[in-house]
């Protein structure tokens, strides 16, 4: 496939395709049963998991690919499953995601991320106005050690961080296996891993900007006490700290997501 439509891969577009089909087929049995679900990849590239989403049951595969050379290649799996994949030429960073999956009923994203833009889509679909969100799960992989920033808690403090309270907040999120290097072509020169995330239907109440504004000052200087390290928003850390609870003199690696979210919370509005 990748010979006859000349689809090398571009460091730009940050793509590994990924093509053995033992690991496509655990990726998409790790979306559990899909028959009634709509799911929704990005960067499907030349399709290896597109494939085995749909031979899997999926009711409908919805690829985002911004790479148009690849089209060709989706095409032909396309007429192979009739009335089963679309393929939505855009952006991932662009595309109104809301309107995409508007009307869809349940739906799922299934994807190996652009290593270059995964983790920010994952900020994008965990901060949306709306929760529970339009997807009822993520299956997605990651670099190893994003994928570890991810699922980190206070008990891994070299790990947790801003993504890691993030996603703690509002998902039950967990690692299911890894994927070597070579599994890909080109291989890349790191270790991957696949990450489940399903979303929590009651997370704590909680501005996701809020949130964010509170982690990027308390992470931007992790190693310093909260009664420096929050300095940067505009109000006495040690009264926000007493109004939420939480000790001023602890650093941002030992306050769980619950001390985060109390502290977001007494930010005075």
């Amino acid at each position: 496939m990748i010979e006859r439509h000349d689809l090398a891969a571009k460091k730009s577009l940050g793509q590994n395709f990924l093509f053995d089909l033992n690991l496509t087929s655990k990726i998409a049995r790790a979306a559990d049963d899909l028959t009634d679900v709509t799911v929704i990849e990005v960067g499907p590239g030349p399709g290896g998991l597109t494939r085995a989403l749909l031979a899997a049951g999926a009711k409908k595969v919805i690829g985002v690919e911004r790479d148009e050379r690849c089209l060709p290649a989706l095409a032909e799996i396309a007429a192979h499953y009739p009335n089963r994949l679309d393929i939505v030429s855009a952006d991932a960073l662009t595309i109104d995601w809301q309107a995409l999956t508007h009307g869809l009923g349940p739906c799922r994203i299934v994807a190996n991320l652009p290593y270059n833009i995964g983790t920010l889509l994952l900020t994008r679909w965990l901060t949306g106005p709306e929760w529970p969100p339009a997807f009822d799960r993520l299956v997605l992989m990651f670099q190893r050690e994003v994928a570890e920033r991810i699922v980190a808690t206070p008990d891994k403090p070299h790990d947790y961080g801003r993504l890691g309270v993030l996603c703690g907040w509002r998902t039950d999120a967990k690692i299911l296996f890894d994927v070597p290097p070579q599994a890909f072509t080109p291989p890349p020169k790191v270790t991957s891993a696949v990450v489940r995330l399903d979303p929590r239907p009651t997370p704590l109440d909680c501005d996701p900007d809020r949130l964010a504004r509170v982690t990027q000052h308390a992470f931007g200087q992790r190693r310093k006490m909260l009664r420096q390290s929050l300095k940067g928003l505009g109000v006495d850390p040690l009264v926000l700290c007493d109004a939420a609870g939480i000790d001023p003199t602890a650093r941002a690696e030992t306050v769980p997501v619950s001390g985060f979210v109390a502290l977001a919370n007494a930010l005075p509005r």
